[in-house]
């Protein structure tokens, strides 16, 4: 394949993901393109919402990408102002301008498992929303409803691992060969070290995020009882 990817998105498509195993960390997308032999022309930015997407990062989307690729969502659903109505009419707006620009789009569900403390029923909600607007306009999902694990997912429950980035990056290509829209042999190249050295250095790295982590939770919830 010749031509570009655009994503769209937050610091998930933004970032390549916390360094484990062997993996430096690469963005999904750019993982996907790679796969594709599209250049990736990477829009994505920490902390956008739907209403970000739509307003900042579209405008600077382009015409003619061969894929587009939105996964949006997470900001929204952490949020304690959660609106659905206001998520679904955004995520709309971006879709049906994508759709135009690009040869095929691909939308991303929410992890169910989200955040701590959690931000669940919500993300249930927007996958939800996120599924019926790619439905209407014909999108490819790429499904990360149960997108979980210590490998996988960092301690706040939000943030990936430069495998997760990856774990992202092959599904988003399996959803793409299922639908004809790229080519059987087409493989995400990511493959961890699982040498003995590689996972004790990755339990020590992950222990430490964790108890980061906790003292992230401990100030926050500290703050909400003084509040």
């Amino acid at each position: 394949m010749n031509g570009r990817l655009v994503a769209l998105g937050d610091s998930i498509t933004r970032g390549g993901g916390e360094p484990m195993l062997g993996l430096a960390g690469s963005p999904w997308v750019q993982l996907l393109a790679d796969a594709l032999g599209l250049q990736c022309e990477n829009l994505a930015c920490d902390g956008a919402t739907a209403g970000q997407v739509l307003h900042e990062q579209l405008p600077h989307a382009g015409e003619r990408a061969v894929l587009a690729c939105l996964y949006v969502g997470v900001n929204d659903t952490r949020d304690p102002g959660w609106d659905a109505a206001r998520f679904a009419a955004d995520l709309e707006a971006i879709v049906a301008a994508l759709m135009p620009r690009a040869r095929a789009a691909m939308l991303a569900t929410i992890p169910e498992d989200l955040g701590r403390p959690t931000a669940a029923p919500k993300p249930r909600e927007a996958s939800a929303i996120i599924r019926a607007a790619a439905g209407r306009h014909r999108a490819v999902v790429v499904a990360l409803d149960d997108l979980a694990g210590r490998d996988l997912v960092l301690p706040d429950a939000v943030h990936l691992t430069a495998a997760g980035e990856a774990e992202i990056a092959r599904r988003a290509l399996a959803a793409l060969v299922a639908r004809g829209l790229a080519p059987a042999n087409a493989a995400v190249s990511a493959e961890p070290d699982r040498s003995p050295a590689a996972l004790a250095a990755w339990r020590r790295h992950r222990a430490a995020w964790l108890a980061r982590d906790l003292r992230r939770r401990r100030r926050e919830r500290v703050a909400r009882d003084a509040g």
